[in-house]
C-alpha cells in the first residue's frame, strides 16, 4: 500500500474514485485541519468517545505506524474531546494523524506539535460527561451518516475528509497521481500563455456538439485525455 508516500490531494482522490467507480464516503462539510495546508492519508484506526480519553489510549495499544485515529464524538461541538496530550501520544505511536467527528481544544499546542489533525472546530471545554461504553468502541466509528471500520482508508486536506475501502487503494492513488500531474501541467501551460480552451480543444468540442447535441464535455475530455472534471 502506497499511503505513506501519498501526497495526493482529496480532490484528485475523489476524481480518481469517480473514474474507477470506487465508492467513497465523504465527511459532512465543515471538517478542517487544525493547521492549514496539511494532508493526511492512512489506514483507519476507528474509536468511539464516551467522555474519557482512556478509549483513545486503549486503541493506541494495538496501533500500527501510519494509521489514522478516526474519532467518533457524535459531531458534538460543545466539548473538545482531544488536545495536546492525546496528539503527543498519537505522535509517539507514529500515527499519521487524527480525524475527529467533533471538536478539539489546545489549538496553539496542537499547531506546535504539527501532527495532522482534522476536526469540526474548537471548544475550550473538555468533556463533562461519562457515558456508558458499548461493545463497538474499538471496532467502528461513525463519521456523519456512515461507519468507518478497520480496513478503511482515510484521505484528508483543506477540501475535506474522504473514506474508502482499502482493497483498491494502490490503483486509486496511481490514477489520482496521473490526474494531479495532468492538471499541474495544464496549470503551468495557462501561466505560460496557452489557454485552457486551447489545451482542451474547446472549439473542436463546440463544433462536435453543434452536430451532435448529446455530445458532452466530459465525453470530449475523455477522448483527448483532458482533466478538469470527471
Amino acid at each position: 500500500m502506497l499511503l505513506l508516500q501519498s501526497q495526493q490531494n482529496a480532490r484528485s482522490v475523489a476524481d480518481a474514485a469517480l473514474r474507477l467507480r470506487i465508492p467513497l464516503r465523504i465527511s459532512p462539510p465543515g471538517i478542517r485541519p487544525v493547521t492549514p495546508n496539511q494532508r493526511l492519508a492512512g489506514p483507519a484506526l476507528p474509536v468511539r468517545h464516551f467522555g474519557s480519553v482512556d478509549v483513545f489510549l486503549e486503541a493506541m495499544l494495538g496501533a500500527q505506524p501510519g494509521e489514522v485515529l478516526v474519532i467518533d464524538n457524535g459531531g458534538r461541538l460543545d466539548e473538545g474531546c482531544i488536545g495536546d496530550l492525546v496528539a503527543l501520544e498519537a505522535e509517539h505511536c507514529a500515527l499519521a494523524g487524527i480525524t475527529v467527528w467533533g471538536a478539539h481544544r489546545d489549538t496553539p499546542e496542537l499547531r506546535q506539535i504539527g501532527l495532522p489533525i482534522f476536526s469540526y472546530g474548537v471548544c475550550p471545554f473538555g468533556p463533562q460527561r461519562l457515558d456508558a461504553r458499548d461493545s463497538s468502541a474499538l471496532h467502528s466509528a461513525r463519521f456523519g451518516n456512515f461507519l468507518v471500520e478497520p480496513g478503511d482508508v482515510v484521505f484528508a486536506d483543506d477540501d475535506g475528509c474522504l473514506f474508502t475501502a482499502g482493497e483498491r487503494v494502490d490503483e486509486l492513488l496511481r490514477v489520482a497521481h496521473e490526474i494531479w500531474e495532468r492538471e499541474r501541467h495544464q496549470a503551468e501551460a495557462i501561466k505560460s500563455g496557452h489557454s485552457l480552451r486551447e489545451q482542451l480543444e474547446f472549439a473542436r468540442y463546440l463544433e462536435k456538439r453543434g452536430t451532435d447535441p448529446g455530445y458532452t464535455f466530459r465525453e470530449h475530455l475523455r477522448k483527448i485525455s483532458g482533466a478538469i472534471e470527471e
